[in-house]
């Protein structure tokens, strides 16, 4: 019995023995192997991997003129491990903070919530954007300050104070943009807004690595195999913009003072050549050290400076949607070029009333065009959405002419590439029955036909709009970047999109348009030598109403379609028409003649006072 309880204990200990060298093994393992901490500690002794940031992509106007490029800036860096001994008096001093400052950044470093993933043996961002002034003092003392050194980086610098909207902005990453892309570590620089956000990953470039080797203690000795290992940084792609500087500062000289947009399209490529959106701000607030206060200042600003208005503005297009209505009269066959329709300074028709201004009447689309009448495009559209035989209910001819509002790039986002472009409004069948409660008919929704009541366009799709008549009948979807520097434009911006409308039926609304810049409307934005074609709209709202306009030249061979935006500007003719004949000179002929000069400081000088009934 003895001799058993012997052999049985002899198993147990033997046992016990095996468990304990397991667990050492494993934990051996996890030290070694699965854990990073035992591999940066030993690779941290040895070795000193150094970033080296690529030169970001240069981007230029569609003339070669510099709008972006890069200036040198440092930030300092810590290996907590192996900052020990440090005069932090001195050091504080040399780069201008307080004592308080530097514990509290090194307390964030060490602060796994703000700065996940921290390791103390890998290089910890201190301090990111120090002036050229301030690194000189510093690196002459730098071999004082073990454990920090400085890593050279650039920061953007605009070659002019416009464009703000469409270049965007460099900031420091977010822990969102870490986790959502390896490539960035803490005090990296992502593109914030504009292009700088949508062409990010061709911007950046390709980070380079230099790894330097160390003796035992922490002594830079030279690169580790002679370099063997170095990855050389590549530069990013530069991008050369469809946008014309002389005209972009044009167009915002003449909004100073106002709420609104100009967008300019070349029509034969969709490229954007302007995109104005008022207020606006000086780019060079957004870079530096003061980003972040400069920021908030912008954002709390109640006119929202940073909101472009040009894509995230939603607005009723007033009477600019006529010629898209006409157009789909048109090809449906409810009107044709020779039906008239009756005004007596508006449409009439039950208890319904449509105001309009005096003219003759009847009239036909093109005088209908010419002098913008409510009365012609309400009965149209009546008549489209009582055509019950036709369609065989109200909402089948409402799905039919949503239909053709969305062939013309209405109601969804037109694709632009620039971040936060609106959709619009368009409504369909469902939006009705749903708000009536099935029960409306066309003079319920008569509104729509003038570019009232729910439709909603953004100020590009209003220039688009102008575009795809210019171009009779297609459209490219706009894109602000012209060329990708070592790439194709995505087939996206060059693959033409065609309306539901006949070409024929384009070419017919273009002479209104042309007649009501000879005779109409538009007359202000008549320019001697150049067939401009023209569409003004006038917005109704709680306040003064919106003035707006569409236009294009040369009318038979198109270089550019503008449309104009002014919030409570009154009348379309009060600003919409004469800042966008301007922008029309100013591109087609390189500059302004002396009289169009003083009619844009006229222009520039007058400001629409928000919050009052007085302009």
């Amino acid at each position: 019995m003895k001799a058993l309880n012997l052999e049985k204990r002899k198993y147990i200990i033997g046992s016990i023995a095996v468990l304990i060298v397991i667990v050492y093994i494993i934990r051996l393992l996890a030290l070694q192997i699965i854990s990073e901490d035992y591999k940066k500690n030993a690779d941290s002794n040895a070795f000193l991997k150094k970033v080296q940031y690529p030169a970001r992509g240069l981007i230029t106007d569609r003339k070669g003129r510099l709008l972006v490029y890069n200036e040198p800036s440092y930030n300092i860096m810590v290996i907590m491990n192996e900052q020990h001994g440090v005069d932090t008096l001195e050091l504080c001093q040399t780069i201008g903070i307080s004592r308080e400052e530097y514990i509290r950044r090194m307390s964030e470093i060490k602060d796994s919530k703000k700065n996940p993933g921290y390791s103390r043996f890998t290089p910890q961002l201190f301090l990111s954007q120090i002036p050229s002034k301030q690194f000189s003092i510093l690196q002459e003392k730098l071999f004082k300050f073990k454990g920090f050194y400085v890593e050279k980086r650039a920061i953007r610098h605009y070659a002019t104070n416009v464009s703000a909207h469409i270049l965007g902005d460099v900031g420091e990453v977010s822990q969102r943009d870490i986790d959502n892309d390896s490539y960035y570590r803490p005090g990296d620089f992502i593109g914030k807004l504009g292009v700088e956000k949508s062409y990010e990953e061709d911007l950046r470039g390709i980070k380079g690595m230099r790894i330097m080797l160390r003796d035992v203690h922490g002594r830079i000795k030279g690169h580790y195999q002679d370099g063997r290992f170095d990855r050389v940084p590549e530069p990013g792609r530069n991008l050369t913009l469809g946008i014309d500087r002389d005209l972009q500062a044009l167009g915002e000289r003449l909004m100073q003072g106002k709420i609104g947009s100009i967008v300019a399209i070349e029509p034969q490529t969709g490229e954007v050549l302007c995109m104005v959106s008022a207020p606006t701000f000086d780019p060079h607030m957004l870079v530096g050290a003061d980003r972040s206060k400069n920021y908030k200042k912008l954002r709390d600003n109640p006119h929202r400076p940073l909101l472009n208005r040009a894509i995230m503005g939603q607005y009723p297009p007033g009477s600019t949607f006529k010629t898209s209505q006409g157009l789909t009269f048109l090809q449906e066959g409810i009107i044709s070029t020779h039906t008239l329709y009756p005004c007596h300074r508006g449409f009439y028709c039950g208890r319904v009333h449509v105001g309009c201004h005096g003219h003759h009447s009847p009239v036909n689309l093109m005088y209908a065009i010419q002098t913008s009448c409510n009365s012609y495009f309400c009965w149209g559209f009546y008549h489209m959405i009582q055509a019950r035989r036709k369609y065989g209910s109200y909402a089948n001819a409402v799905t039919r002419w949503k239909d053709y509002m969305v062939s013309m790039g209405f109601g969804y986002r037109l694709g632009i590439d620039l971040p936060g472009e609106k959709r619009g409004m368009i409504p369909n069948a469902d939006y009705y029955n749903k708000h009536y409660n099935k029960r409306w008919n066309g003079l319920t929704i008569i509104s729509d036909a003038i570019g009232q009541g729910e439709v909603a366009l953004t100020p590009l799709q209003i220039a688009n709009l102008c575009a795809t008549i210019a171009n009779r009948g297609h459209y490219f979807v706009p894109h602000v970047v012209r060329q990708v520097e070592g790439k194709q434009l995505d087939t996206l911006y060059t693959r033409p999109h065609y309306t539901m409308v006949d070409k024929r039926y384009y070419n017919y609304v273009a002479l209104g348009m042309r007649q009501a810049v000879l005779s109409g409307t538009c007359k202000a934005a008549n320019i001697p030598g150049i067939e401009v074609c023209g569409k003004t709209g006038t917005a109704e709202n709680r306040g003064h109403d919106h003035s707006v306009f569409m236009g294009f030249a040369p009318m038979n061979k198109p270089r550019i379609a503008v449309s104009v935006y002014v919030e409570n500007g009154g009348f379309g003719a009060d600003f919409g028409v004469p800042i966008g004949g301007l922008m029309i000179e100013q591109y087609l002929n390189g500059t302004l003649s002396e009289a169009s000069q003083k009619r844009a400081d006229h222009f520039a000088q007058k400001s629409i006072y928000y919050g009052s009934r007085t302009r």
